[in-house]
């Protein structure tokens, strides 16, 4: 499950910062911050 949960938050991430790039901000920034929120390392939503 930790895998899944990395792998999810990596996704997110990624996907955030391509959203910087395209010049979505405000949705940018809310990918990479919910990213960060379910990764292990992160305040992980499922425990």
């Amino acid at each position: 499950m930790e895998l899944v949960l990395w792998i999810l938050a990596v996704v997110l991430v990624v996907a955030g910062i391509m959203a910087l790039f395209r010049r979505q901000m405000l949705w940018g920034v809310v990918l990479i911050i919910v990213g960060l929120l379910v990764g292990p390392g992160g305040v992980s939503l499922f425990t």
